[in-house]
């Protein structure tokens, strides 16, 4: 028996989760996964398809007609149709117009005004979807019309209920647990007017940062966040499930861009993108390779006369290389998440230095001692010590100070960081040591 059919006869369909689906069908091969999304419940397809890999996307719309397209899109709440329509748009446009034509006018007025908005503002991915009430409703009133609206899934995962003026401006919001506590048979303004507790509403403008956004959500510990205009009318909703998904692809584009690689290009299936991609940031640092060469070149008189260089000299460039990597980990992630201001950079650089300095001194320590003992060359032993502080202090000085330089001229710090850091601690570690090699031992 199909494993997806198996799982969809075992459960109810309100136990039926996308997700689950989701993690079956990744499962299965080509002619399995054709056959299975024709058994997906037609009213989870489309957050099926959300939740799948970009890559199977396609497989999922060649399995589905452009009325099933159309139901699935109609399905989703308004958020995920954007996001839907676009992944749509990219991989068929025709397809996409015909849908987009068959929608309710409902629907076509809400994807189109979400799809007005930047892909960095907040507006582009709130949700017109909630729940709100008059200043001046009764209680009872109130969860009596949250009850029958639930019942019809005509909103779902609502927290908060958000509270108006005439004019539709934003006024409180009420979570749920503080609403079935209210005296039922008086207004919700007089509820709140008794209460003790504070209804202020945390709210962000459309136009505002979605990483402002993002703080805003890790700062209060919210599960909703209310988007307004300039004045203050409510417009939608934002909900932690988008805020996860945000960080998360943040976070992903930060690794692959400390790695040299494009995250859009690896989500893509084709081969020969990817490679381009990689094969700039390979380029690059084959032109920093050959810089770290020349200065290993100036010194070859050096390194004829004491071959115990050549074995000692790549540890003083891995090591810098190390060290300097992991302070700028720590800067570039602490800047993503908002934890430096712009009156922090002289302290991160300082604790930067300081602690590549402590473990300069340690490892300058061991592995002069190493070297000493290895080749009977006390001096040795000197100089790879004093070459070993040198480039770990100036590993932490640059591992710190390339992100905070580059968010400064408003450049993702995660991009092209570790080249540059990777060329600097080669260039300082080569000639530290034999320059100092050539001065003490010669």
């Amino acid at each position: 028996m199909n494993k997806l059919q198996a799982y969809l006869d075992s459960h109810e369909i309100s136990e039926i989760h996308p997700a689950k689906i989701a993690k079956i069908l990744k499962k299965l091969d080509d002619e399995e996964f054709s056959q299975s999304i024709k058994l997906i419940p037609k009213h989870l397809v489309g957050d099926v398809a959300l939740a799948l890999p970009d890559r199977f996307f396609d497989d999922v719309v060649e399995s589905l007609s452009v009325d099933e397209l159309s139901l699935a899109v109609t399905e989703l709440e308004s958020d995920d149709q954007v996001e839907f329509m676009q992944e749509l748009e990219e991989l068929d446009e025709n397809i996409a117009s015909e849908v987009f034509k068959t929608l309710h006018d409902d629907d076509k007025q809400e994807i189109t005004k979400l799809k007005n908005y930047d892909e960095d503002e907040a507006g582009s991915y709130m949700q017109f979807e909630l729940f709100t009430a008059y200043k001046n409703e009764i209680v009872q009133d109130v969860i009596k019309r949250f009850a029958k609206l639930r019942k019809e899934n005509e909103v779902e995962n609502v927290q908060n209920l958000f509270i108006t003026n005439q004019d539709n401006k934003l006024l409180y919001a009420v979570g749920l647990d503080d609403l079935l506590i209210f005296d039922f048979s008086k207004t919700i303004m007089e509820n709140i007017e008794k209460s003790e507790e504070s209804f202020e509403p945390i709210k962000a403008q459309d136009t505002q940062s979605i990483k402002e956004v993002v703080h805003l959500f890790e700062e209060y510990d919210l599960s909703v966040l209310a988007i307004v205009n300039p004045y203050d009318v409510l417009l939608g909703r934002i909900t932690s499930d988008d805020i996860y998904d945000i960080i998360n692809e943040h976070a992903t584009e930060q690794m692959y861009n400390l790695a040299g690689v494009d995250d859009e290009a690896e989500e893509d299936e084709e081969i020969l993108p990817a490679g381009r991609k990689r094969a700039t940031w390979l380029g690059f640092n084959l032109i920093t390779a050959i810089a770290a060469s020349l200065v290993i070149g100036l010194f070859s008189d050096t390194l004829q006369s004491i071959i115990a260089l050549a074995v000692l000299m790549p540890i003083v460039a891995s090591m810098g290389g190390n060290a300097g990597t992991q302070s700028l980990t720590v800067v570039v992630r602490q800047l993503a998440l908002g934890d430096i201001s712009q009156g922090d950079a002289m302290r991160i650089i300082k604790k930067e230095v300081l602690i590549s300095l402590g473990n300069g001194l340690l490892f300058a320590v061991i592995i002069g001692l190493i070297a000493s003992i290895w080749f009977a060359q006390p001096m040795l032993g000197i100089v790879i010590a004093l070459s070993m502080i040198i480039n770990l202090f100036m590993a932490g000085f640059f591992g710190a100070t390339i992100p905070l330089f580059l968010k400064k001229l408003d450049i993702d710090p995660a991009i092209g960081s570790t080249v540059i850091l990777t060329t600097i601690t080669d260039i300082v570690g080569f000639f530290s040591f034999l320059a100092l090699a050539t001065y003490i031992l010669i």
